[in-house]
C-alpha cells in the first residue's frame, strides 16, 4: 500500500533482466517459484527534470497531439500541499483505426520482412516459446506500429465486431467529461485533505471502455487504516451531497471499501476507492497491452458486452469482475502457439515495478517497446477460439492464470477453494474471489460451452449477442 512518507524506491537501470530463468521450469522452481516475484538489482535512474506547469484556474480540454512519453506525475509531499494540476490524457486517434501503413522497424528484427506464416489454429495452446523481440537501449527513441483493425476483418463475424467496436468505444469527448469531473472533485476533496491526489483509473485510462462504461477514481491520502479510510469516505459522501453535479452517493463498505456516486448530466457512475494504488498499476499495464495489438481492444470490448449480456460480468452478484475478465483475454492472447500478445512484465521488468513509486508509473504507454505479433488470425477467429479455450481446454479446477508470465501454474493451498482463479499481476492476489458460490461457477462454464456451439454454428454475432439493441444503446449517450 502506498504510504506519502516513505523515500520513493527508483526502478532498476533499462534493459536489465532479473536473475533466473526466463519461463517458468516447475521442475526446477516448483510450486513456490511459480508464486513469487523475481527480485531486482535496482539502481537509481538519471533524475528526472520536471517543469512546473502554470496555475490553472479553469479546465480546458486539451486539443494538441500526444504529450511525451517520458513525462511523469509529480511526487508532492504532504506537508507542502501541491498546486492543483490536471492528469494528463491520451487523445490521439485509436491506433485501430489508422489508415495501412508499413511499420519499419528502428533495430534490426528477422521476423519483419519475411511472408508471414500462416496463422495457427485457433484454440491451439502451449507454453509461448520466446518471443521476436528487439530491446531497445535506454534514451532511444521506439517506433511506433501504426494498426489497421479492418486488415483482420475479412469475415462476416470479423466485420461485427468492429462495427460494434467502433460504435461503441469510449469517445475522447467522454473522456474530457470525466476528467472535468475529476478535477472538481479534488478541488472539493483539498478543502479537508490539503495534499490529496486524485486519479482517473481503470478503463476509462486504459483504452478498453466502452461510451457507457463506468469510471474509477482512486484517492491517495494520508490515511491508511480501514477505519480512518471509512471515515474519509463517508465525510466524503456528505461533501458530495452538496454539489449540483452529483445525483446520488452511496458507501460500499466491501473489502476495497468504496464511494459510488452519479453525475447529473452525463450519468456516468464513478467508483472512488482510498489509496488502492494497484489500480493506478495496472492501468498502465493494460494500457499496454491495449496498445500492443489492434485487435486487443475489439476483442476485450465485444467479450465484456458478452459476458454482461448473459448476466456473467457482475462481481457484486458472485460472478466475473470486468478486470477478470481482461485478464483472462489477455493470457488466452498470450498463450497461442503463435502468441497475439507476449508478457510484458517478464520481457520488459523496468517498465512495470511493482515497487515503483506511484508518482514514477507512466501515464502513457509509447514509451513501452512494440511487439510484432506473427499471428494472423482474424477477430471472428481470435473469438471463437477464446470460447473454446475455456470451454475444452482450460482445467478450471488445476489451473492458475497468470498474465505476468503469460502461462497458467498449478493451484496451491494459499489460493484456497475458489473455483476460478485470476492472478492480479502485480499483487498476486485472486481477482476472481467474488465467485464463490459453485452454482454460479457452473453458470458461467455453461454459458460459455453454450455461446462456444452457437456461434460455431452460425458464425454470426447475432447468433449469441443483440448486436443492434446494443449499438443503438451506446448510441444513446450524450
Amino acid at each position: 500500500m502506498f504510504h506519502p512518507y516513505t523515500t520513493p524506491r527508483q526502478p532498476p537501470v533499462f534493459n536489465q533482466r532479473p536473475p533466473g530463468p526466463r519461463f517458468l521450469n516447475y521442475k526446477n522452481r516448483g510450486l513456490e517459484g511459480a508464486n513469487s516475484f523475481p527480485a531486482l538489482n535496482k539502481k537509481p535512474l538519471p533524475p528526472y527534470k520536471w517543469i512546473h506547469p502554470p496555475p490553472i484556474a479553469a479546465f480546458v480540454p486539451p486539443h494538441t497531439p500526444r504529450m511525451s512519453s517520458g513525462h511523469k506525475r509529480r511526487m508532492n509531499e504532504y506537508n507542502n500541499p501541491p498546486v492543483v494540476k490536471h492528469q494528463r490524457l491520451d487523445f490521439s486517434p485509436d491506433p485501430s483505426l489508422a489508415p495501412p501503413a508499413i511499420w519499419r522497424p528502428r533495430f534490426p528484427d528477422p521476423a519483419v520482412g519475411q511472408p508471414p506464416r500462416p496463422s495457427s489454429l485457433v484454440g491451439s495452446h502451449q507454453v509461448p516459446s520466446s518471443p521476436n523481440f528487439s530491446h531497445h537501449p535506454q534514451g532511444l527513441s521506439v517506433t511506433r506500429r501504426v494498426f489497421n483493425i479492418h486488415l483482420f476483418a475479412n469475415d462476416t463475424l470479423s466485420g461485427q465486431m468492429v462495427e460494434m467496436f467502433e460504435a461503441c468505444q469510449q469517445q475522447p469527448s467522454d473522456l474530457e467529461q470525466k476528467e472535468i469531473i475529476r478535477a472538481n472533485l479534488l478541488q472539493e476533496i483539498k478543502k479537508w485533505y490539503k495534499g490529496a491526489r486524485l486519479y482517473l483509473t481503470g478503463s476509462s485510462m486504459n483504452g478498453l471502455a466502452c461510451r457507457t462504461s463506468d469510471a474509477d477514481l482512486c484517492l491517495v491520502v494520508e490515511q491508511q487504516k480501514r477505519s480512518t479510510i471509512l471515515r474519509v469516505l463517508s465525510r466524503l459522501r456528505d461533501v458530495f451531497k452538496d454539489l449540483p453535479y452529483i445525483s446520488t452517493t452511496d458507501l460500499i463498505k466491501a473489502k476495497v471499501p468504496i464511494l459510488r456516486f452519479r453525475e447529473k448530466d452525463s450519468n456516468v457512475e464513478f467508483d472512488l476507492n482510498i489509496n488502492n494504488t494497484v489500480g493506478i498499476r495496472n492501468t498502465f499495464l493494460l494500457k499496454s497491452y491495449a496498445h500492443a495489438d489492434a485487435r486487443v481492444k475489439p476483442l476485450i470490448l465485444v467479450v465484456k458486452k458478452w459476458a454482461r449480456h448473459h448476466k456473467i460480468n457482475d462481481a457484486s452478484k458472485g460472478t466475473l469482475s470486468s478486470y477478470a475478465l481482461v485478464l483472462m483475454v489477455l493470457h488466452y492472447l498470450q498463450t497461442l502457439n503463435e502468441p497475439v500478445l507476449p508478457s510484458l512484465q517478464r520481457d520488459h521488468p523496468d517498465y512495470f515495478d511493482p515497487l515503483m513509486e506511484i508518482d514514477s508509473v507512466p501515464e502513457s504507454s509509447s514509451s513501452v517497446p512494440s511487439y510484432c505479433s506473427r499471428n494472423k488470425s482474424s477477430l471472428g477467429e481470435l473469438f471463437l477460439g477464446f470460447l473454446r479455450y475455456y470451454t475444452t481446454q482450460f482445467r478450471w479446477s488445476e489451473l492458475v492464470i497468470s498474465v505476468r508470465e503469460a502461462t497458467t501454474f498449478l493451484k496451491s493451498k494459499s489460493w484456497g477453494n475458489r473455483f476460478i482463479c485470476v492472478e492480479e499481476p502485480f499483487d498476486g492476489k485472486n481477482v476472481a474471489r467474488a465467485v464463490y458460490e459453485k452454482a454460479k461457477f457452473k453458470v458461467i462454464k455453461a454459458q460459455f460451452a453454450e455461446s462456444y456451439h452457437s456461434l460455431f454454428a452460425k458464425m454470426d454475432l447475432n447468433a449469441i449477442l443483440p448486436m443492434r439493441a446494443i449499438i443503438e444503446h451506446e448510441s444513446q449517450k450524450k
